[in-house]
């Protein structure tokens, strides 16, 4: 089936995907609210195909690049129970160690989009951890509805806490330089948030569009942070006022990027919600702290 043209898509079709994607409607609200927007030539199908994840067009480092070492490796559960899988990826040929970026999957586990960033920070010089939350669970079941309904069935502060132990593993790694930041997209822009709050040792913490901690938690704050926003995620902006105030008044180190006219997702190049402007600036935005920060 053909995808429809981005420029096509209303954006009460996009606004009704972050619905969809983040439990507020469930499949058949979605589908029948979608019908709405199903005029002319579009049709119901076709529009849900379009805003639809698209794994296997959009991988930019495959998973056997020659450039990279990726492996799956497992680690303890503190909460969960079990072991949490995770996926470690490095460049080939490196003999000095390296600084470490935990990567954070959104709330569907860890997809093959979030696999491919955690290469793609690999390739900039990293070793980087991308645990799958879903672990105690099966893992990612291969669809990210299927995720969605995974994830939504383990506690929040569970999850939490096996990303904390994710920092704990990456730190102590033997290729590993012992400097760690963490980078997050939705569900993981709170987690990075969180883990910024909750570990005095994180070094850089960088939340895509992510949910804040309240101004009671900004205090615990030590690592820098570097946050993205999306202009069109009226959700998550609307507690940014608060948090900044929060970060100013107890003065925390941190720079803001609000990208003009994107989605909620921008930077999943998977969805028609992706903004390769935007995504390419982040990134390097986010590339360059990490440099600076963990050296």
């Amino acid at each position: 089936m053909k995808k429809i043209k981005k420029e096509d898509i209303k954006q009460e079709v996009f606004d009704l995907y972050d619905d969809y994607a983040h439990n507020r409607l469930d499949r058949r609200q979605f589908m029948n609210k979608l019908s709405v927007y199903a005029v002319g030539g579009l049709t119901v199908p076709a529009l849900l195909h379009s805003v639809m994840p698209n794994y296997q067009d959009s991988i930019q480092i495959p998973a056997n690049d020659p450039r990279l070492t990726s492996e799956f490796i497992e680690y303890a559960s503190p909460k969960g129970g079990g072991k949490i899988k995770g996926l470690l990826s490095r460049p080939i040929g490196n003999k000095a160690k390296l600084p470490g970026i935990i990567v954070v999957h959104e709330n569907r586990g860890l997809n093959p989009h979030i696999e491919d960033v955690a290469r793609r920070a690999a390739f900039e010089g990293f070793i980087s951890l991308a645990p799958d939350a879903l672990s105690p669970l099966g893992g990612y079941p291969g669809t990210d509805d299927e995720g969605r309904e995974m994830q939504a069935k383990r506690d929040r502060e569970e999850m939490l806490q096996d990303f904390i132990a994710a920092f704990d593993t990456l730190k102590t790694h033997p290729e590993c330089n012992g400097k760690v930041g963490v980078v997050g997209f939705c569900f993981g822009g709170w987690v990075s948030n969180m883990m910024a709050v909750r570990v005095p040792e994180l070094m850089a913490a960088v939340p895509f569009y992510g949910t804040q901690p309240t101004a009671e938690e900004v205090p615990a704050i030590k690592a820098p942070l570097l946050l993205h926003f999306a202009a069109l995620d009226k959700r998550v902006n609307e507690g940014w006022p608060d948090y900044a105030k929060a970060l100013q008044e107890n003065n925390k180190e941190y720079s803001a990027h609000l990208y003009p006219d994107v989605n909620h997702g921008f930077h999943n190049d998977s969805t028609p919600r992706y903004d390769y402007a935007a995504a390419r600036l982040a990134w390097e935005r986010t590339i360059d702290f990490f440099r600076v920060k963990l050296g």
